[in-house]
């Protein structure tokens, strides 16, 4: 399979520690993970350091690796423990430290093979150890080939919210090989589904239309429907990184969609209860919900969206939240990066393929919409 370059151009006018372009390319393709060597190769690197997902770093890790030492790379190898609870400043501190155990310096590169969990806090602690490393993002997750290793967010969480401490911090490539999808346990490919549905509902009428004619295809993992859902993926990504990177114009806001409420699903929830996917898909829900309510849209796109994301096999209700109260989430929803001023602001659609940022909606709204997902035993 042909392997896909996109373009993420980018203002280098930015201040930065290094002279190098901040923009950058994303290769998507089939059994591309052995070329990444010569890629990384081409910025003159000679050291590297992988930092890989323990549950993977056999198998691609090891793939990533063997590609570099090929090419004369001098490579470490450093592993984290899998799921959501890594993504701490615990872990973070662990990895400064053996940074500086190995003696790194600004001419390693990072590559940072996982899922998102491993992207931001690899992407994070590369952007802080000796005042920002070069980092390879090399996802390996549907939710990461599409969403987290794109543009240059990195963080990690807080027992107050998730992504409460972070930078923006871009990689100097990404390369998603979508044969490494095959391996992923089933309610993890699923759960990444709910950001590709999200670009059709923010940015892309067309391309939702196309995930509802292929979602049997979607669903069985069919190697042209990964490819086309991951590059369109990465292609719609791109064009709002680009034109708003750093959150100024409002513009990347609409990424946001459904997260709001997401966020808030999985802190209250404890973090690894719900998969992160899985939470922005429940967040969708009350999302369109929440819009509907206001008289933003007709319950046709109420309907499309709920089949969409069932056919793929993504909740659209849970028990788990059931005796969590409103507000709780309402208390966490408050401490969420868009909020201003203290009110909460949401990004809601008024059709599929588009969406508006409303703010000062009555509380009474936004908690019948979070009811609305939760569903009894």
């Amino acid at each position: 399979m042909k392997r896909h370059e996109i373009h993420v151009r980018l203002d280098d006018s930015i201040a930065t520690t290094s002279p190098v372009s901040r923009s950058y390319k994303i290769h998507v393709g089939d059994e591309i993970l052995q070329d990444i060597g010569a890629l990384v190769q081409n910025d003159n690197v000679q050291r590297a350091v992988v930092v890989s997902d323990q549950s993977i770093n056999e198998s691609h890790g090891r793939t990533v690796t063997r590609s570099l030492e090929a090419v004369s790379i001098t490579v470490d190898r450093l592993t984290i423990p899998p799921g959501e609870t890594s993504k701490s400043l615990t872990e973070a501190e662990r990895l400064w430290n053996e940074f500086a155990r190995l003696e790194i310096d600004r001419k390693t590169a990072i590559l940072a093979v996982g899922g998102g969990v491993v992207g931001d806090l690899t992407g994070f602690v590369a952007a802080t150890f000796s005042r920002g490393l070069q980092v390879w993002q090399v996802p390996t997750t549907l939710v990461a080939q599409v969403d987290s290793a794109i543009g240059g967010k990195t963080g990690v969480n807080l027992p107050a919210g998730k992504n409460l401490v972070g930078a923006f911090w871009q990689p100097r490539g990404v390369v998603a090989d979508i044969n490494t999808l095959k391996s992923l346990p089933d309610r993890e490919y699923v759960s990444g589904l709910a950001e590709v549905v999200k670009y059709g509902m923010i940015l892309d009428a067309d391309f939702f239309q196309w995930l509802e004619n292929n979602a049997i295809s979607i669903r069985g993992r069919e190697k042209e429907s990964l490819n086309h859902l991951v590059r369109r993926s990465a292609e719609l990504k791109t064009f709002v990184v680009e034109r708003d990177e750093r959150e100024v114009t409002g513009l990347r806001a609409c990424l946001n969609y459904g997260h709001t409420f997401a966020h808030a699903f999985e802190t209250t929830a404890g973090y690894g209860t719900l998969l992160h996917g899985e939470a922005v898909s429940l967040g969708m829900m009350a999302a369109v919900r929440l819009a509907y309510s206001l008289d933003l849209l007709d319950q046709t796109v109420v309907e499309r969206q709920q089949q969409l994301l069932e056919t793929l096999g993504l909740p659209v209700g849970t028990p788990v939240l059931n005796d969590i109260a409103t507000d709780d989430f309402l208390r966490i929803m408050a401490r969420d990066k868009k909020t201003v001023g203290g009110n909460l602001r949401f990004v809601l659609p008024d059709k599929i393929g588009h969406v508006e940022i409303i703010d000062h909606i009555d509380h009474m709204l936004v908690t019948s919409a979070i009811k609305t997902i939760c569903y009894a035993n």
